[in-house]
């Protein structure tokens, strides 16, 4: 039995880790975390998530908690995430972390403190994603540079980070299959009289709106013909799936920072 504490736990994802942990056998809730303040503070997970009653009540105070768990599942902030990081390792306890908008000072805390314990860090952890992930820098070195390339992603109109992390994560593996960096290749939407399009150049589009949960879109275009991969979620579930997979994984591992190709053993 696989012990796991869910933060964010009164949010759209953190109520669905909640319900699909008790719908599978190998996993216990033994910590429900929010922010100080949130009105799920004092409550049971399980009423909070919908679920029914767990006997499991919903805390602030994560430091509390970390002994009894195997592993934390974190879909919050990056804030949030960061502190709740340091108080994992510090009891050397396994970590899976969904959360995105980091900022590349933050990633850089992120990944050196993430290396002394066992943790998965995804933008993503849709199992079709991942496997598009795996394809997308064969597509691109197959087709090479005449054909250009374009990320569109669309998410709910709450989402407060843009691009998302799953489009960048997608630039991100394009661009190092055309042996580029990112930042040299990216164009972050159009907007006047911007010029031919440069060579190589890997665009990226966003759209917020209504409930979308989260659609990704990959644009390969040549003369007389394009190919378009896409990726539609359909429910949150597919994220928490993914996530729990992680960690029963991750508990298994030795210290260090993995991603869901290897939770999936794509690599």
């Amino acid at each position: 039995m696989v012990k796991v504490i869910v933060t964010g736990a009164g949010g759209r994802m953190g109520t669905r880790l909640v319900s699909l942990i008790k719908e599978t056998p190998n996993l216990q809730l033994v910590g429900a975390v929010e922010r100080k303040g949130h009105p799920a503070v004092g409550a049971d997970a399980g009423e909070t998530a919908g679920c029914g009653r767990l006997g499991v009540a919903v805390t602030d105070n994560l430091a509390a908690l970390a002994d009894r768990a195997q592993v934390l599942v974190e879909f919050t902030s990056p804030d949030a995430t960061l502190m709740h990081l340091a108080i994992m390792a510090a009891s050397r306890k396994a970590m899976v972390i969904g959360t995105t908008g980091f900022s590349a000072e933050q990633l850089a805390g992120l990944r050196e403190v993430a290396k002394g314990i066992p943790c998965v860090f995804a933008p993503n952890m849709s199992v079709g994603v991942n496997v598009l992930l795996k394809m997308l820098p064969q597509i691109a070195r197959t087709l090479g540079q005449d054909y250009d390339i374009e990320v569109l992603e669309a998410h709910h109109r709450l989402k407060k980070d843009a691009p998302s992390g799953t489009a960048l994560k997608m630039a991100q593996v394009l661009a190092e299959a055309m042996g580029k960096a990112l930042d040299a290749v990216a164009a972050y939407g159009r907007k006047g009289m911007i010029g031919e399009r440069k060579r190589g150049e890997i665009g990226m589009q966003v759209i917020r709106a209504g409930d979308i949960i989260g659609d990704h879109t990959v644009l390969f275009g040549g003369l007389g013909e394009r190919i378009e991969v896409t990726h539609r979620v359909q429910s949150r579930d597919t994220f928490a799936r993914g996530a729990l997979r992680a960690a029963q994984w991750v508990v298994t591992q030795a210290p260090g920072l993995y991603d869901m190709q290897d939770v999936l053993g794509l690599r």
